[in-house]
């Protein structure tokens, strides 16, 4: 049995920043993590090169060192207010301190030093939502863009590899976890760690919440958010974008009480296909630093929570869009907005009428609202009438809808105020344990687990 001093289980932001941490404080740490997805030296994205997505088996996109954060539009949230739920576990104070702490590496690593926000701007724009009942969340931005944020998870990794007494093992993915003697199975092989931390991500969340249960760790749902990819021209949106870069904001639907929330803003973005295990495609967007299109995209999100007896809200949300998978051949819809207002099906020869180029090319055409409950069609069309008031134009005939989009933090693990399990030396941290949603927070819990693992 090989043994080391930490095993690190997921190589997105939140794994990444455990080892950072780790190997700045005690450089000759033995460390092995793991990842069920490529090498971040040659992941790259076969639709790069071609309009249909391959289906990739583990995603190129979603997995391998770097996580989904390689390849997303590289969005820093300096704000604790977004994110993710750290502020319970170590308070707003210390929050704001590590914030400002991660920020700080990923400044050294060559993020970008431009932060996108106008506070005057985005308190007359808070002022102007509250006259409909929106919440607006006043958040500053730092943006890397997708094509920087692989370069700065590339430069961790050559850091983290340098150290001899680390290793690096990609595409293998962990069999079981025996938490109570610190043992990873993977292939019939063993390892021993006087430290676990496991950072899968959300792509490997409900194979976390498995081994929770078999190790006997209590899990709690988390909403689950399930909705639409929204695209647009961007010269809609460029008024509050130029100012905010991102907005988010919270609705309370009417009729049904369910929140829906902006999330993922990418001005001059391009929408994309994430596969997730057995060809589940799902919907996202990104944002490059130096490629822009024409529109803008972004998620608009409906969070549910559900009651006992009901405990499988990653199930229900892969249900989901599976129907659309169904509907599409195993790719992402698109419908006009105003097809959905109107119940019509959009079809190819719409979506040609529209007066700009959608940026995911091999989405198939159809109606969302034979895949999404009515009552998230509701609540997403209500929430568009709202916006119209503070975004003019955001609801209108060249609106389109991709779906589904689906975040599958659904289940919160039990740990406390170290992110440590009721097992000694095992961690769960990141998205994938329900605890954060971003990649500020995500990377702010590898670094509380790791000095908790020094502190030890």
């Amino acid at each position: 049995m090989k043994k080391y001093e930490t095993i690190i289980i997921g190589c997105g932001p939140a794994g990444i920043f455990t080892a950072l941490e780790l190997l700045k404080n005690k450089p000759d740490m033995k460390i092995i993590m793991f990842d069920k997805g490529n090498n971040i030296k040659v992941r790259k994205c076969p639709k790069s090169k071609t309009i249909n997505c391959v289906s990739c088996k583990p995603c190129n996109i979603s997995c391998g060192f770097g996580g989904a954060g390689a390849f997303s539009d590289g969005k820093l949230s300096l704000s604790k207010d977004v994110g993710g739920w750290l502020e319970d576990y170590v308070g707003s104070e210390k929050l704001n301190k590590l914030i400002k702490y991660v920020d700080d590496i990923y400044l050294e690593y060559g993020g970008d030093k431009e932060i996108s926000y106008n506070e005057e701007f985005a308190n007359k724009f808070d002022y102007e939502c509250s006259k409909y009942g929106l919440k607006f969340v006043k958040c500053p931005i730092r943006h890397l863009g997708t094509e920087k944020s692989a370069k700065i998870m590339e430069d961790m990794y050559d850091y983290i590899i340098s150290h001899k007494s680390v290793e690096i093992v990609t595409n293998k993915e962990i069999e079981k976890i025996d938490m109570l003697n610190k043992i990873v199975t993977l292939h019939n092989e063993q390892y021993y760690g006087d430290n676990i931390v496991l950072a899968v991500g959300r792509s490997g969340s409900e194979w976390l919440i498995n081994q929770c249960k078999e190790n006997e760790i209590k899990t709690t749902n988390n909403q689950v958010d399930i909705g639409v990819r929204v695209e647009l021209p961007r010269s809609i949106t460029d008024f509050l974008t130029n100012g905010l870069y991102e907005f988010k904001i919270y609705n309370v639907s009417k009729t049904t009480e369910n929140v829906v929330r902006t999330f993922c803003m990418n001005p001059g973005g391009f929408v994309s296909q994430e596969n997730y295990d057995n060809n589940l495609a799902v919907v996202n967007g990104h944002s490059y630093h130096d490629i822009k299109s024409s529109n803008t995209n972004f998620a608009l999100l409906v969070s549910s929570k559900f009651t006992e007896p009901f405990n499988e809200p990653i199930t229900y949300g892969k249900y989901i869009a599976r129907l659309s998978n169904m509907l599409t051949g195993g790719k992402i819809m698109v419908q006009r907005l105003k097809d959905l207002k109107n119940g019509k099906r959009s079809t190819y020869d719409r979506i040609k009428k529209l007066s700009y180029t959608p940026t995911l090319k091999d989405a198939v055409p159809g109606d969302l609202s034979y895949v999404l409950p009515s009552r998230i069609v509701n609540a997403l069309l209500e929430t568009f009438d709202e916006l119209e008031h503070v975004c003019p134009g955001i609801s209108g005939r060249d609106t389109i809808l991709y779906g589904v989009e689906v975040k599958f933090y659904s289940a919160k693990i039990e740990v406390n105020n170290e992110l440590k399990t009721k097992y000694e030396g095992i961690y769960a941290i990141g998205d994938g344990a329900g605890i954060t949603r971003g990649l500020m927070q995500a990377s702010i819990s590898g670094v509380i687990a790791a000095q908790s693992i020094l502190k030890n």
